[in-house]
């Protein structure tokens, strides 16, 4: 599933000419393993269904490949993406079915998570909560508010995923706000922190599943690469911007599939 992940974000990135290509790639695994392996979703509308909150909203189109691979949504729906009067824009919007909240302003998802599993809590409801949110969300305030917030309340139904990839849209994220040592500063805030490969699908899902006995909120940090699977893209900070040329798409498209085979 991940290739097919990964297929689906540079076909349609391509299409239609925009950026954001690393920081999709840098997820395919995750929200893979998420969707395969991890969450439970009978139906959209399924007030009991697993939760997913995309804190890092501008990667909504691996979001919405993982959604159209697992059925949530219609396969040929992501033609629509980037289409006039489409809910498949670049930051997912909350009218989409699999989707719960509209995400894009950084550093606000996991308190929207940490929101939904208190809800979850308040009505003795067993559905978890997931947040993927990007290391650069953690130079923001509100993100550790968030995770104080769930400690507090042992909110143990909830999973925060951190897209370890040590960089951002302005550089390395050692060189804007250095988080060193970032698993020591997670548990000191109350969380139980699981690092794992952010593209082994089987050590993703080990730490997703695990649910705290004593009621602390889980944090995976994930360490990946950002543009994982193509050659070019693999830690330049350029694809966070920059739309691929036909030769570049060309070049994508035939690493990913070598993979396959």
């Amino acid at each position: 599933m991940s290739n097919a992940v990964r297929k689906i974000i540079l076909d349609q990135s391509h299409r239609k000419h925009v950026g954001h290509i690393g920081s999709c790639l840098s997820i395919a695994d995750i929200v893979s393993t998420l969707y395969d392996d991890v969450i439970s979703i009978s139906a959209p509308d399924d007030n009991d269904r697993d939760r997913v909150v995309l804190s890092k909203g501008h990667a909504a189109l691996a979001l919405y490949a993982a959604l159209a691979i697992n059925e949530i949504i219609p396969y040929s729906q992501l033609d629509t993406f980037l289409e006039d009067d489409s809910y498949l824009g670049v930051h997912p919007e909350h009218q989409l079915p699999g989707i719960d909240f509209s995400t894009g302003s950084l550093g606000q998802g996991l308190s929207l998570a940490t929101g939904a599993a208190l809800a979850a809590k308040m009505q003795k409801s067993k559905r978890k909560v997931f947040a993927i949110v990007s290391d650069a969300e953690l130079n923001e305030g509100s993100t550790w508010e968030a995770l104080m917030f769930a400690a507090h309340h042992k909110l143990s139904q909830l999973t925060a995923i951190i897209d370890y990839n040590k960089q951002q849209a302005f550089g390395f994220s050692k060189d804007v706000i250095d988080m060193s040592r970032l698993p020591a500063r997670l548990e000191s805030f109350g969380c139980h922190v699981i690092e794992a490969d952010g593209h082994d699908k089987a050590a993703l899902q080990a730490a997703m599943q695990h649910v705290s006995a004593d009621g602390k909120p889980t944090v995976v940090v994930a360490h990946t690469t950002f543009g994982k699977g193509v050659s070019y893209m693999e830690k330049k900070i350029k694809w966070h911007y920059m739309p691929m040329s036909d030769a570049e798409y060309q070049q994508a498209i035939a690493e990913v599939a070598a993979t396959d085979a």
